[in-house]
Formats: C-alpha cells, structure tokens, sequence
C-alpha cells in the first residue's frame, strides 16, 4: 500500500432552491456560477462523492478510496460503518441565504427500519457568518405537545411550536437526531454529521415544489417532544499544550468536534494510531499539515492509519477538528 498522507478533496455542489452565491468568494475551491447552497467537502455517499486532488490517490472518489484502504482509512472506531460498506461521517458547508425547510432526521433505529437500511442523522453546525437576523428553528416552543404539533402541521399554522434561536459568527449547535430543525438564512454554516441524507419535511413555507414532498407522518413519529427550548452550545475547554486553546463543541456516539486556536509559529505534532480519521478545517489563518497547505475554507482528511503529522500555523488561525469516537 502506497504512503498515506493528509487528504485534500474537491467537493461536489448542490443547487437547493434556499442557497446563495457566497460560496464562490467563500471557499477555497473552484465554484460553480449561480446559486449554491451546499458544498459537500468531504463525502462518500450515493448522492454525492467528493474527490481526492493530492498525491498518489488523486482522481479517486472518497468511496472508492475507501474501498481500497478500508479501515486504514477510517479506522477501527469505524468497523461498523466499515462491515456496512459505508464511510462514516458526511461533511458540508451551506449557504443558506433563504429558509430551509422546517425538518427533523430519524434515528439510526427508525431509518434502518423505514428506510431500507440507511444511516440516521445527527449533525451538528457551526455558523462562520451570519447577518445581524440570523436565527434557526431547534427545538419546541414550551407546552407544546404531540397531537397539537400534528394539528399545527396539518393546518400549516406551526408558529405557536417552533423555537427560535438568534445565531451569530462562531455560534455552533448539536443536533441529534430527532431534533426539529431550519436553519432560516442570511448565514454560512460548516455541517458536521453522520453519513446520510434522509430527511423528513414539516413545513416548506409555502413552497409546494413536487420534488420537495412533505412527510408528516414520519416525522411525527421521530421529533423528540421533549426538546424544549435548548440554545446555542456551549463549549468545554480541553487540555492542549504551549498557547494552543482547544475546546470540544459537540459529542456523542458518531463524532466529536472540537474548535483550536492556534498562535503564529503554533506547531502540534500528533500522531494517528489507526482508531480513528481526522478530519480538520481551517477556518482562518491556514494550516500546514506534513508539508501539505489547507487554506482557509478548506477541509483536509488524516487517514486512521496516519501514524505521526506535524500541524503548523504561520499566523493566528482557527481550525475544527472531528474524530470519530471509541464508544458506540
């Protein structure tokens, strides 16, 4: 097997009625004209695969990358997803320049029984800009219950159960499956989450476009009534080293995100031992990874089977960092 290395991808681009034209002056890639609402970075599904642009693997989808590395790849954290055939993780970055859909994800449970198979969907954003009246839809509104959001919905008269929730540059929230959702525009926002694309519509606001279907009924059975209110997250600091502050935004049983700020001349030397991929992001500033540069908005993926890398910052930068963690 050829040396690995860190991986860098062209991603593949999805033109969705809410998306914007920010991309294109955004990202660190070549950008189609028109509007574009999401950029898959790093991704392996069958609704679209990103594709590696460096080294000995470059013209090879992530998927058939992971065909060939299997867990060298993505690691033994990974061997369910990897007995499934499947790559764990799915990253985006959205534009959302007008409301998507009032939404909610399944379960891993209720999607391998109602879906044929495929993955549920916990995801988790961090919004890298915003207008002054950016807000997403998460959670209920208090006292709301089951059969009134039903009635609500039938009625598209939602108002009185959707909880608002005002956003702003650097702001990040966690999204677990079952957690109704919409983001409500005006923002650009990096999407972390498990590897699938079942969604369940409630409300399109009107739209009624036939190949934007709603699905009341299942998404009545999977909205957790019980999230109430919740905010935007808030992070946990983590030991990290010299002027390094690292913080964790979100975890659970199919990944974890962390936020590092790193000083000018910052160099971190990490080591992966084969349990898991890293997929960082630099956000500001520029990373160099074994040599390799990940400029700013640009996503880059450590293979499990790494062994040690050498991170660099020449100037103050900001990176995201997610793994997939040990317990499932």
């Amino acid at each position: 097997m050829p040396e690995l290395y860190p991986l860098l991808f062209e991603p593949t681009f999805k033109d969705y009625v809410w998306g914007g034209k920010n991309l294109e002056s955004y990202l660190a890639h070549n950008v189609p004209e028109g509007k574009i609402a999401e950029s898959w970075e790093v991704a392996a599904h069958p609704d679209g695969q990103s594709r590696v642009t460096n080294g000995h693997y470059a013209g090879l989808t992530l998927g058939e990358l992971h065909e060939r590395l299997g867990l060298a790849l993505i690691g033994y954290h990974s061997s369910w997803a990897q007995e499934r055939g499947r790559f764990p993780l799915l990253v985006k970055v959205l534009d959302a320049q007008e409301r998507l859909s009032v939404q909610v994800h399944p379960s891993d449970q209720y999607a391998a029984k109602n879906e044929g198979g495929e993955l549920g969907k916990s995801e988790m954003w961090v919004i890298l800009e915003a207008t002054r009246d950016a807000a997403v839809i998460l959670g209920l509104a208090k006292a709301t219950t089951k059969s009134r959001f039903v009635k609500g919905a039938q009625g598209d008269d939602l108002g009185d159960y959707l909880h608002r929730v005002p956003v702003s540059k650097g702001d990040f929230l966690c999204v677990p499956s079952g957690s109704l959702h919409a983001i409500l525009g005006g923002a650009i926002i990096a999407e972390i989450q498990q590897n699938s694309n079942v969604t369940y519509r409630v409300y399109d606001w009107g739209r009624n476009e036939p190949d934007r279907p709603l699905h009341l009924e299942k998404a009545a059975d999977v909205i957790n009534f019980d999230l109430i209110e919740p905010g935007v997250g808030l992070a946990s600091s983590l030991p990290a080293g010299a002027a390094i502050h690292r913080e964790r935004l979100c975890r659970n049983q199919y990944f974890v995100v962390e936020r590092w700020r790193l000083p000018a001349d910052t160099v971190y030397q990490g080591y992966n031992d084969g349990s898991t991929m890293e997929i960082w992001a630099a956000l500001e500033g520029g990373l160099d990874i074994n040599g390799i540069a990940v400029d700013p908005i640009r996503f880059v993926l450590l293979p499990a089977a790494l062994g040690a890398f050498t991170l660099s910052a020449a100037s103050h930068s900001l990176a995201l960092r997610a793994y997939v963690p040990a317990e499932r």
